[in-house]
């Protein structure tokens, strides 16, 4: 009879494979470069808007699709690529995932108009969702204390930040140096070079106990979560009320239930609810939805505000995303150290401070103001908040489960972090323009401009709201009401890294008052194992 560990989950045994006795500087190695890989997937678009706007004219929502369309399958498939590695071997997935972005980034290097853009996008992210769990996975199961789970995490964290960090280098030196295509070609050889590096360093892993194929949670979380992410991202241009937005949050509600109900039934779910029961878990995952969604939707605000609203260069928005994600790496020996030496709640709620800290000082920034030392401070707390708080979440999470789980608390991990990360760009996006449309109608209404101006701008942005008319050639008649324009995007994305700093704020109180700190030094328990109830078990 399985006995129960101190989480409530009963412990599961099997013949089957187990982890590998040691973690292995190969599989480190590969596991690092997959995430680093998979994240430099994710942050390319951001100083590239600006290009994008002006070389493909997209309108409406299609500039939030570019990104999003990267995001969508990581946030998706996430789940079901944490069952495949448990089945069939992680090693596997990580060449797989590694060659499938290689063809999603050279098909978007290919693209001639948005559309085939995201086509590519969309590959490239169905390979960075095997990317994100399995490297987590694999990284987790060859540890055995809670001091190498916290450095092996710590690294892993570094380096999907660094990943963040060198793609707006690379965006800004293609994008002034070149052409914006020719970033997703680097990023395409990175990715064979990422297949190539895991096929030929890393040890394989797996964890079949228990795992099989859960057919109708994929489904359901699927379409779920794909419905839930159209609505939200298609509202601002569609409209809250259309048809097709009301259909999708219905589809998205019922599936959700359904998953719910699906898998409080499974033999063998693909997300063990009772999972949730465990605290630090269950508040891991709660913050690691709000607090994404404040990172990347700072990163979103900021990339539209350099870019298509102020008409900066590449290389200048470059540097301002330096500040977001390079210091991650620099700090990764003090954040290890901190996981290892200090209750999760101190290190994960001190990281979301200093995030909402930022945002709130971005937001007093005006529009006008285009020099590259006013974001200083305000960025530079904002990175320095995301290195804690992604250490931390990762952390916590995965170190409450026995580690013949770690391959679904890594997958459940990833997809709630990267479902925060989608859901950033597509509600401060939908906030920000919704306002700055709002604010730019009325500003045009009052203006003493020509009533030919008038009509014109008004009707490019009716066609493509502020952003449009920020775009057109300044000697043209809807050109001269861009500095309405500007006026009015800069105070909706003002609201903007005001929502963001109030999601970090909201998720720092949490953390607070419902997250106990457990004793760091201990144990991890083995694949057969149980973690012990110290290492468990909620702690003030």
């Amino acid at each position: 009879m399985p006995k129960p560990t101190a989480s409530g989950i009963p412990e599961q045994r099997s013949p089957g494979p187990r982890a590998p006795a040691g973690l292995a500087v190969g599989t480190l190695v590969a596991g690092c470069f997959a995430v680093c890989l998979a994240q430099i997937g994710i942050a390319t678009p951001a100083t590239l808007n600006g290009l994008f706007q002006s070389d493909l004219d997209p309108v409406g929502s299609q500039l939030t699709w570019i990104s999003d369309a990267f995001l969508l399958p990581v946030a998706v498939l996430e789940l079901t690529f944490g069952v495949l590695g448990d089945l069939f071997g992680r090693k596997r997935l990580l060449v797989a995932g590694a060659g499938l972005m290689a063809v999603g980034e050279a098909v978007a290097a290919a693209a001639s108009g948005v559309h085939m853009l995201w086509v590519g996008q969309a590959l490239a992210g169905l390979g960075a969702a095997a990317l994100f769990p399995t490297s987590l996975a694999m990284l987790a199961a060859g540890t055995r204390t809670h001091d190498q789970r916290a450095r092996v995490i710590a690294i892993w964290a570094a380096l999907l930040s660094t990943g963040g960090f060198l793609a707006p280098l690379l965006g800004g030196i293609t994008g002034t140096y070149g052409s914006w295509r020719w970033a997703f070609v680097v990023v395409a050889v990175l990715a064979a070079l990422s297949a190539l590096a895991s096929a030929w360093l890393a040890d394989n892993s797996s964890a079949p106990e228990g795992r099989s194929l859960d057919v109708g949670g994929q489904v359901t979380i699927g379409v779920g979560l794909f419905a839930l992410l159209y609505g939200v991202i298609q509202a601002p241009t569609d409209g809250w009320g259309s048809v097709g937005v009301v259909v999708a949050f219905v589809v998205a509600a019922v599936c959700l239930v359904l998953f719910v109900a699906v898998e409080r039934r499974a033999r063998s779910p693909l997300l063990r609810l009772d999972l949730f029961a465990n605290r630090g878990f269950a508040v891991a995952s709660a913050v690691a939805v709000v607090g994404m969604f404040s990172f990347l939707g700072t990163c979103y605000a900021t990339s539209i505000r350099l870019g298509p609203v102020q008409h900066q260069s590449p290389m200048r928005t470059a540097v301002a995303f330096l500040m977001l994600n390079g210091v991650t790496i620099f700090l990764t020996p003090l954040t290890a150290r901190l996981l290892a030496r200090v209750a999760p709640r101190w290190v994960l709620s001190g990281g979301f401070a200093l995030m909402a800290a930022g945002d709130f000082l971005a937001a007093t920034l005006p529009v006008g103001d285009t020099a590259l030392t006013s974001l200083i401070v305000p960025l530079g707390l904002v990175g320095v908040g995301f290195s804690f708080a992604v250490s931390s979440i990762t952390a916590t999470a995965v170190n409450t489960v026995p580690v013949h789980l770690a391959g679904m608390a890594s997958a459940t991990t990833s997809l709630l972090r990267d479902f925060g990360f989608t859901l950033g760009p597509a509600v401060i996006g939908a906030v920000a323009l919704g306002r700055a449309g709002t604010a730019f109608t009325s500003a045009l209404a009052g203006s003493s401009l020509p009533g030919s101006v008038k009509a014109a701008a008004g009707e490019v942005a009716a066609e493509g709201g502020p952003l449009a008319v920020n775009s057109v050639p300044p000697d043209s008649p809807p050109g001269h009401a861009a500095a309405l324009a500007v006026q009015a995007l800069g105070h909706g994305y003002a609201i903007g890294f005001t929502v963001c700093g109030c999601a970090a704020l909201l998720s720092c109180v949490l953390t607070v008052l419902a997250l106990r700190g457990g004793r760091p030094g201990e144990t991890v328990a083995t694949a057969d194992e149980e973690l012990p109830p110290e290492a468990a078990t909620a702690r003030p």
